[in-house]
């Protein structure tokens, strides 16, 4: 396949990028963009025009647009709770989907991609980018080479200041005001849950079995839109039903523990609270330090920052030589769309698959459900049907493998 035909559906801010970012690859042609908003259809559309030369056609159905366009795949970047229906429509019209994060809404959600997956022979992906990151490769890497010894705990989430970019969710036109106004749970798990679950193969070995959520009270959103809003406005005619902090226990099949944490509503600096434990030895992003029984003297830290050029996984290296800091998330973002690419036009099994999308995003509504009911423990459903455990559930393949 010499040109991999691509539409975008959803452009807002993230959307739009991705729509102008693939319109640089050499090998992708982006065919149509599609959103509810005209306005957003017109600023994707000069983007791709001005980076490409070429103007996709402009949709407000989707539905539409993958009946009328000859495209071999579509990334979807639009409000959360409509990820899943959008993916499967795209299958079952015979195109390839990727999709942004985001949790899941119901446990139905996650079986309609993995049952529309396998019945039509369709490979879609899971746009993790965070699993493309330079720490986090490099921390798989460390552990495929067994420099941590057995992995026995895992910390990660999401801990970032969103305030504003929440309490002003309707005059932006963002799906985030909606959600903190209505759920409880953790809403966005994967940027850490993803890069930690290919490290202890989840799916492909192991998985998930039980999760305990607990939320503290909610107050940032009030608080803060009492301090800079008007009486009359949105954010402060309503009470935000999600907590402040969701603490979230995972336990695994092998026996691991992930501590997941979703912290977006206080001030703060960013963060994916990433902790990696095992037998010998220990990684703390917050403290940018690692101690390893291999490597130290002592039982001391030392800055992983001096590990990266010894560790840095193949992946990193090969693109890191055209200049990553350009690209948004500081290279993640082309590493994540050109392995989409890769998996349709090379007919790779994509590096984060539909059994990866339907157990990581099934940890939102699985977190809302205990939360609801006092922290009580909530199962996960095996989206593999056992292929976890005999070793079939099928793996990346390709330059951008992650197993």
């Amino acid at each position: 396949m010499e040109k991999v035909r691509i539409g975008v559906v959803g452009l807002g801010g993230r959307g739009a990028y991705h729509a102008e970012l693939l319109s640089t690859f050499d090998d992708v042609d982006v065919t149509a963009v599609c959103d509810l908003y005209n306005d957003r259809i017109e600023n994707a559309a000069d983007r791709v025009e001005k980076t490409s030369g070429k103007r996709p056609a402009g949709y407000t159905d989707y539905r539409e647009m993958f009946e009328k366009e000859d495209m071999d795949g579509v990334l979807i970047a639009s409000s959360w709770t409509t990820h899943s229906r959008i993916a499967v429509a795209a299958m079952k019209a015979g195109i390839t989907p990727a999709t942004e994060v985001g949790g899941a809404a119901s446990i139905e959600e996650c079986y309609s991609v993995v049952k529309t997956a396998e019945e039509t022979g369709i490979e879609p992906m899971f746009l993790e980018n965070c699993n493309f990151g330079r720490e986090e490769l490099a921390l798989l890497n460390m552990t495929r080479m067994g420099l941590f010894g057995e992995i026995v705990h895992c910390q990660c989430g999401y801990e970032h200041c969103l305030r504003d970019e929440i309490t002003r969710g309707n005059e932006n036109r963002h799906y985030r005001f909606n959600n903190y106004a209505h759920r409880n749970g953790d809403i966005y798990p994967t940027h850490g849950l993803g890069p930690m679950s290919k490290i202890l193969k989840i799916n492909r070995g192991n998985r998930f079995v039980s999760i305990v959520s607990v939320a503290s009270k909610q107050t940032g959103l009030n608080t803060h839109a009492k301090k800079h809003f008007d009486k009359d406005h949105p954010a402060n005619n309503l009470i935000f039903t999600q907590g402040d902090v969701v603490n979230s226990i995972i336990k695994c099949a092998g026996g691991e523990t992930i501590l997941l944490t979703h912290d977006t509503s206080n001030f703060r600096p960013y963060s994916r609270a990433g902790r990696l434990q095992g037998t010998n030895g220990i990684w703390l992003e917050d403290k940018n330090a690692i101690c390893l029984e291999s490597e130290n003297a002592g039982e001391v830290w030392k800055p992983f920052g001096e590990y990266m050029d010894k560790y840095d996984h193949p992946i990193w290296k090969k693109f890191s030589r055209i200049g990553l800091d350009k690209y948004g998330h500081g290279g993640m973002d082309f590493i994540v769309d050109a392995a989409f690419v890769d998996s349709i036009k090379n007919r790779n099994h994509p590096a984060i698959d539909v059994y990866d999308w339907a157990s990581w995003i099934a940890v939102t509504v699985l977190s809302e459900q205990s939360v609801a009911l006092g922290g009580a423990p909530q199962l996960f459903p095996d989206f593999t049907n056992g292929s976890w455990l005999d070793g079939t559930t099928p793996k990346g393949e390709g330059e951008f493998c992650l197993d």
